[in-house]
């Protein structure tokens, strides 16, 4: 499987690029609906992102330490992702018993694939991020080791993409007259 750059002489077609039928405003209106409609407890403050399984809650820096709004709801995205393995949800587990470790490393790589397919679906760019390239040598060493492991991670986020979107729309807030 090739990226069509690095493909030399097809028809211009496959190098065009996606335009985004969706304006920057209904894009953010979208991924702000649909982490909402998650329901998860998503917490602002702080200088890192993570979620914190012991206490079932997403940690969030503040929306505008992001550089961009693509990158703070990738962000989301990947922790949403992580917040769908926990026991009353996924039960999704590869038996990390510390940071950094091969299952460390697999969670991270569902959370990545998980986070841009519900960014592709959301009509989002996610950013390349500095902790990518640690993550990249975790995961290379994993995929070494076990040549299925990029099919168990793809399937695993597949299915977090799919219980994110599984959650039913809000009904909207009305004034009551009486």
């Amino acid at each position: 499987m090739f990226n069509a750059e690095q493909v030399e002489g097809l028809p211009e077609k496959y190098y065009a690029k996606v335009e985004n039928p969706l304006s920057l405003s209904e894009r953010l209106d979208l991924a702000e609906q649909f982490f909402a409609r998650t329901q998860a407890d998503i917490r602002h403050g702080g200088n890192k992102a993570y979620y914190r399984p012991s206490e079932d809650y997403v940690q969030m820096p503040p929306f505008e330490s992001f550089t961009s709004r693509d990158s703070y709801y990738s962000t989301l995205a990947h922790e949403c992702t992580h917040w769908s393995k926990h026991e009353r949800r996924l039960n999704r587990s590869f038996e990390s018993k510390r940071f950094g470790d091969d299952g460390y490393a697999v969670e991270e790589l569902v959370a990545e694939l998980g986070a841009a397919f519900v960014c592709a679906d959301l009509g989002i760019t996610p950013d390349v991020m500095p902790e990518h390239a640690s993550y990249l040598a975790a995961w290379l060493k994993v995929l070494k080791a076990d040549s299925k492991a990029i099919f168990t991670a793809a399937a695993h986020a597949e299915r977090a993409a799919e219980y994110l979107h599984g959650f039913p729309p809000q009904p909207l807030a009305t004034d009551s007259a009486d």
